[in-house]
């Protein structure tokens, strides 16, 4: 269960960052090269706002950044859930493992 728990998390967590840096780095890309305020250029009509100015970008690109912020950060936090349900049935599995051990010692010294 706990190995299905870890790699599920890391399933999850990894393409979730993945997402979520390949978002920033269109951002920033978009940001340095795309036209600002007041003219957009012909096809570049969707307003974003990046580092507080806006932006024009086409649908397409708004679509996909759109994808990428929204299901990265889904899917990292899947991922986040499963990593502290791994991490809480690791510590009962220690703790039934400690308590086993003290159950031998207690034994051994009657």
């Amino acid at each position: 269960m706990k190995s299905v728990l870890s790699f599920f998390s890391l399933l999850f967590l990894l393409p979730g960052l993945t997402g979520l840096v390949a978002n920033a780095m269109l951002s920033t890309r978009y940001f340095d090269t795309m036209p600002r305020m007041p003219e957009p250029e012909e096809n570049r009509t969707v307003p974003r706002t990046l580092n507080g100015q806006v932006v024009y970008i086409t649908t397409e690109d708004d679509q996909q950044l759109n994808f990428m912020q929204y299901y990265g950060l889904r899917a990292f936090w899947v991922g986040v859930g499963l990593g502290i349900l791994y991490l809480g049935a690791m510590g009962s599995h220690l703790e039934q493992h400690q308590s086993s051990d003290d159950d031998d010692e207690e034994d051994g010294d009657d």
